[in-house]
């Protein structure tokens, strides 16, 4: 006799749960048919699932709150292929936005100032965010004004490419604003 603790019933694994509805477990009395060599069309259920044994393959419900639900004739481990294929390259395309850091100090001189902007207009046209921030250290945060006026000059140097998310704002010893890239049209 096997052993087992006090209120917890015992362990059975979980069944793997398809994300589709298959063959029998399709509830809707009549069904929109998709698939390669029929007629697409509204068919009784009955005659669906008859359609899809002739071919010897699966009737599998792709969109199950259209009115009447759509189901496609086709073998379901190769849907599942395509759509992971097609999930996979639909993940590829899309970028991943950055944020790109730029620190300045209250005394950054004009080469260094012209240096940096090139460098987040570059970060802004590849469609990266761009948090820039002036570093104050020991007494220079007695020139608090120096760096907003830096970093207000900064935006407006980069006005054609990106706009500043809100107003330069003290964040501990640092004073942060942060650019998004304009849209393409």
């Amino acid at each position: 006799m096997q052993k087992r603790s006090k209120g917890r019933p015992p362990f059975r694994p979980r069944l793997p749960q398809n994300e589709h509805r298959l063959n029998r477990e399709i509830t809707a009395p009549e069904v929109r048919v998709i698939g390669e060599g029929i007629e697409p069309g509204v068919y009784p259920l009955a005659q669906a699932l008859r359609m899809a044994e002739e071919q010897e393959v699966d009737l599998v419900e792709i969109s199950p709150k259209a009115v009447p639900p759509v189901c496609r004739i086709i073998d379901y481990k190769k849907f599942l292929y395509e759509k992971k294929k097609k999930d996979k390259e639909q993940k590829a395309k899309a970028k991943q936005s950055e944020v790109k850091e730029i620190r300045f100090t209250p005394n950054t001189d004009e080469h260094d100032f012209d240096f940096k902007a090139k460098h987040a207009e570059k970060f802004l046209k590849e469609g990266d965010k761009v948090k820039c921030y002036v570093q104050f250290k020991g007494r220079a945060i007695m020139f608090q004004e120096r760096g907003e006026l830096l970093l207000l000059k900064f935006a407006e140097r980069l006005a054609e490419y990106g706009s500043l998310e809100s107003m330069p704002k003290m964040e501990g010893k640092r004073m942060l604003a942060i650019f998004t890239p304009k849209k393409k049209k």
